[in-house]
């Protein structure tokens, strides 16, 4: 018997023709052809054609691992077979001569994989192809079909991307090479998924579950960090980079995942958020999951899971006491389209999943966070699977600043329940404009109580100040003289106002500490302690607050050199 597999015809109807591969790559729930010449005529009433489709170490029927099928379909099956494959002679075939063309189907609920498809007609048995199976996201019945074809050909097919970092108010893009067809990327992706723990812990449980989104999201979460596995890449949040490549050094995906392939899953150093999502997002593609990447500016990092972001801060400017809650300038993660029937029928969390590969918290034991429907983090329904209280945490926690007192008691600075979760931004459908999705997250918030953060340096600067000798009604602001620029001075003006009508002495200190990103503090830049005499307001708040910020202009400027802090 001989074999053609009209790989060309197939990969361009299947959209996997732009993959660089030698197998035949197809997606499930779509026809795919194979040319098969049999030495002699074909007579199915006599002599039926079978077919045996195979994948994994343990195939199965009751898995969906394992299908057999043929014309006519009298093949003997288990009765408890999942995913069954079908088969159809064309048209066009010729019985006669022996040269039949097969229509064959995987059904929309096959797992994803590479596969052996065996053929036997009379004595006999020969391999009729070695095909990889992928998610098909043009299909109506698969979990993953995406209706829009814009957007198919943006999160499934576009090799390119942006990945948003910075600030809210100073928002910086990189190009990102995602290159999910480059040489090799099928079966680099096929190894993450057979060395993840829960494959080595049950195999053939593992293969079977690989027709679900859901569950392979979650793999590949856990897969692309090293944190408890044979991951990708390793974290590093740190300031010495010494045996790997600085995080902020990357640019694309291909070839961090081809490193761990070539090293024998060796993880590749280093990697942050924005490149744990950028080599997630690859990965994602190539399945035929679609999959964007997402970042979320002033993102909360809510280790006690109480939606309380708590700050502390020392009379001396600095915080004395670790808190395991932070507030990151920006984080990284993406979202995979998917289906949902496993929370509910009427398809009401379907759509967009946050899926977070940066090693943060654990999840079911793992270092993994998601999938969380977007919808259910929109509407505050933190009960639902997986990780949807911490992600809602990220874009809805409060932030609380204590300030420690010397006999260690604490007072509540301020409070603020507005400025985690900003600017929640992707790239746009077929251009390269930034996309706000924030409201698709949370619903417009109504200001209340909140004191102003415009002390806060857009560009990893934390100004920690004011500790009063009297306990006096006095309120402080920094205002923004200029527009901070990388390696560029910066300019603040402390604005003092008081409610008092007589003079009141006052001990100011400052201190300004450079910032990571993910708001870890780097290094201690100033420390400034004056002892001035605040002056009353002249006849209302207004006037009180000029002549105060006339009279301190020059003495209450700070500036700093600001530089980038990966």
């Amino acid at each position: 018997m001989l074999v053609d597999l009209n790989s060309k015809t197939n990969r361009t109807e299947h959209h996997t023709s732009t993959i660089l591969a030698d197998e035949l790559i197809v997606r499930r729930g779509q026809a795919f052809t194979v040319t098969l010449k049999l030495t002699q005529a074909f007579n199915p009433d006599l002599y039926p054609l079978t077919v045996v489709a195979m994948t994994g170490d343990y195939p199965s029927e009751k898995r969906g691992t394992k299908s057999c099928f043929g014309i006519p379909d009298s093949v003997t099956r288990s009765p408890s077979a999942k995913a069954v494959w079908k088969i159809e002679l064309e048209k066009n075939s010729s019985p006669t001569t022996g040269i039949l063309t097969l229509i064959i189907t995987p059904p929309a609920i096959t797992p994803i994989g590479q596969y052996t498809l065996t053929v036997k007609y009379r004595d006999q048995e020969t391999l009729l192809a070695t095909v990889v199976v992928l998610f098909n996201p043009w299909c109506t019945d698969d979990w993953v079909f995406l209706s829009d074809e814009k957007e198919r050909q943006e999160y499934v097919m576009n090799e390119q991307g942006i990945i948003y970092r910075g600030s809210k108010d100073y928002i910086d893009s990189q190009n990102w090479d995602f290159g999910q067809f480059e040489d090799n990327m099928v079966n680099i992706c096929m190894k993450i998924l057979d060395v993840n723990n829960k494959h080595k812990k049950n195999p053939a449980d593992d293969e079977s579950a690989r027709c679900n989104p859901i569950y392979v999201g979650r793999v590949v979460s856990a897969m692309i960090n090293s944190q408890d596995d044979r991951g990708v890449l390793e974290g590093n949040w740190g300031s010495s980079f010494w045996g790997g490549v600085s995080p902020s050094q990357w640019n694309g995906s291909h070839a961090i995942l081809k490193k761990w392939y070539n090293t024998f899953c060796s993880p590749v150093k280093y990697g942050q958020c924005w490149v744990f999502a950028g080599v997630m997002c690859s990965v994602m593609r190539l399945l035929g999951i679609p999959c964007r990447v997402v970042t979320n500016f002033n993102s909360a990092h809510d280790t006690d899971k109480n939606l309380i972001i708590d700050k502390y801060h020392s009379d001396t400017g600095v915080m004395p006491k670790e808190s395991n809650d932070s507030v990151w300038n920006f984080h990284v993660w993406v979202e995979g389209w998917m289906k949902r029937p496993d929370l509910a029928e009427d398809g009401k969390y379907d759509g967009w999943q946050v899926l977070d590969p940066t090693p943060q918290e654990i999840s079911d034991r793992v270092y993994c966070c998601g999938p969380a429907s977007v919808n259910a983090i929109l509407n505050g329904e933190t009960a639902l699977k997986y990780d949807v209280p911490f992600v809602y945490a990220e874009v809805n926690a409060d932030c609380v600043d204590w300030l420690i007192k010397a006999d260690g008691s604490k007072v509540k600075i301020s409070s603020n329940t507005s400025s985690v979760g900003q600017n929640i931004s992707t790239k746009s459908v077929g251009s390269n404009k930034r996309m706000n999705i924030t409201d698709t997250y949370k619903y417009p918030e109504v200001q209340r109580n909140i004191k102003s953060d415009e002390d806060k340096m857009s560009r990893s600067l934390q100004m920690d100040t004011t500790h009063f000798k009297q306990s006096v009604h006095v309120s402080s602001l920094f205002s923004q003289v200029s527009k901070p620029m990388n390696g560029e001075d910066v300019s603040l003006k402390l604005v003092l106002h008081s409610e008092s009508t007589a003079d009141r002495p006052l001990s100011i200190n400052i201190n300004v500490q450079a910032m990571r990103y993910n708001g870890s503090r780097a290094v201690n830049i100033q420390n400034e302690l004056k002892e001035e005499t605040l002056q009353p307001g002249k006849g209302d708040a207004a006037s009180g607050e000029d002549a105060v910020q006339k009279m301190h202009r020059r003495d209450r400027c700070v500036k700093t050199k600001l530089e980038r802090l990966d």
